[in-house]
């Protein structure tokens, strides 16, 4: 008899200071190094690392967001471990800083040459900022 393969699987986001998720969940898209990744029950087991970016989750056909910086990801075929530098739901972004951070960014990285400017920061800076803006503003879409 064949074995049926269960519909979710648990996804856990944990950075040093808390663990932001731990729930069972249907879907999982995430920003690898090489790209976005999406994951669902069973999914093949691999380890990977993450970039700045929107890791977004289904859990109850709703689809839940996460601004994340940087870290790893565990993938099993029952369970997802994501380790970040940060991880951030919509309504604990404070969108006007985050609006303020991209200005910042953008206004350092138009000073090209300079060596007084560590240009590798402030493209992390800004695609930091982003991923913040999306993630808020999706969160307010929900």
């Amino acid at each position: 008899m064949a074995e049926q393969q269960s519909q979710t699987f648990m996804l856990e986001v944990v950075t040093p200071q808390r663990l932001i998720i731990s729930e069972e969940i249907e879907e999982l898209m995430a920003p690898g190094q090489e790209g976005y990744f999406g994951v669902w029950p069973g999914h093949t087991p691999f380890m990977t690392t993450l970039k700045i970016g929107e890791l977004s989750y289904t859990r109850g056909r709703k689809e839940r967001f996460l601004a994340v910086n940087w870290g790893y990801a565990e993938v099993r075929p029952d369970k997802v471990i994501v380790l970040v530098e940060s991880a951030e739901r919509p309504e604990e972004i404070d969108l006007a800083r985050a609006e303020q951070a991209k200005v910042r960014a953008e206004e350092r990285l138009r000073q090209f040459g300079d060596e007084a400017i560590d240009h590798a920061r402030a493209q992390a800076a800004l695609e930091r900022a982003l991923a913040r803006m999306a993630v808020a503003a999706k969160g307010r879409q929900s």
